[in-house]
């Protein structure tokens, strides 16, 4: 039987839709101990995998637009660290959280989700995490992106260290007050807006996510415990740096090289480990992405396709 012209109509409409929405973006929970991770994911699952880490206060939530870019072609998976997110945030008192915990906990989730492979992007406090990860099995990593995660001393701009060291060399309520500022709205904004470039593309649902899962209760208390331990990522540099150096991994760099928080200093010191990274400076901030989104986009799928 030959199809009515509307029911033609409407296969050309579904058909159009369907191409415009790009791949679907699936959600789900992995239970790992005491928590529940929550993840977002999307692409084929017999695809090379791309493991997306986000950095602080924000969560899987700043891969939103980065997520359909790679989906055509890679199976991606962004979860949330526990007390970020859609994640559970157990008490601070009754739940470790340190780097180390955290590193683990993905290892879990990766292995729940059947991932024997991936690509890690690591972006902020997923520097530490991916490290740590990539350390524990160096055979799991196909590949390192990192955008605005700095494994160096001389990669921290010297204001932001000057509040961190007090902290860490003497915990109390004076030494804390510098960090607690970073839980307040204004800062939750600046961070997004300080050095950006194409400041009509920052979508404001970014900080305001951000700062709904820092306002809840006790979460300051957790984020606390991560500033403590960050001490320990430092500490754990010359070990990182030593990985670059001798596994040489395929490596991208993407970078917002306005970050308030991270310099290309230590963007130099990345490309002096690992001389055939491949490295592309955006004219952007902290969460490059928020503007840079495709760009970004445009490099991993380069970067992948090799």
């Amino acid at each position: 039987m030959k199809p009515t012209p509307l029911a033609a109509l409407a296969a050309v409409l579904i058909s159009s839709t369907s191409a415009l929405a790009g791949p679907s973006v699936s959600y789900g929970s992995v239970d790992v101990g005491d928590v529940s991770v929550f993840y977002r994911e999307a692409g084929p699952k017999d695809a090379p995998t791309l493991l997306l880490l986000h950095g602080f206060p924000s969560s899987s939530h700043m891969f939103r637009d980065l997520i359909p870019e790679l989906a055509e072609d890679y199976r991606v998976i962004a979860p949330d660290y526990p007390g970020f997110g859609q994640s559970s945030a157990p008490d601070a008192a009754a739940y470790d959280y340190d780097f180390a915990t955290l590193s683990a906990t993905i290892a879990d989730v990766t292995e729940a989700l059947d991932i024997s492979s991936y690509t890690l992007f690591m972006q902020d406090f997923g520097g530490p995490v991916g490290f740590r990860l990539a350390l524990a099995d160096p055979s799991k990593v196909d590949g390192i992106i990192i955008q605005n995660a700095t494994i160096h001393a001389e990669g921290w701009n010297p204001d932001i260290v000057s509040q961190f060291v007090p902290f860490w060399q003497g915990r109390n309520l004076d030494t804390e007050a510098p960090l607690r500022a970073f839980f307040a709205a204004e800062t939750t904004q600046w961070q997004y807006t300080q050095g950006a470039s194409l400041t009509d593309r920052i979508n404001p649902d970014a900080w305001v996510s951000d700062q709904a899962g820092l306002d809840r209760p006790g979460n300051h208390a957790i984020q606390l415990e991560y500033l403590w331990d960050y001490q320990d990522n430092v500490a754990q540099y010359p070990a990182w740096q030593a990985y670059l150096k001798e596994h040489q991994p395929d490596t991208l760099i993407v970078w917002g090289q306005n970050d308030p928080f991270f310099l290309t200093e230590g963007v130099d010191a990345l490309k002096a480990l690992v001389p055939a990274a491949d490295v592309h400076l955006f004219d952007a901030g902290h969460f490059a992405l928020e503007t840079h989104a495709q760009e970004i986009g445009d490099a991993v799928l380069t970067f992948m396709a090799r």
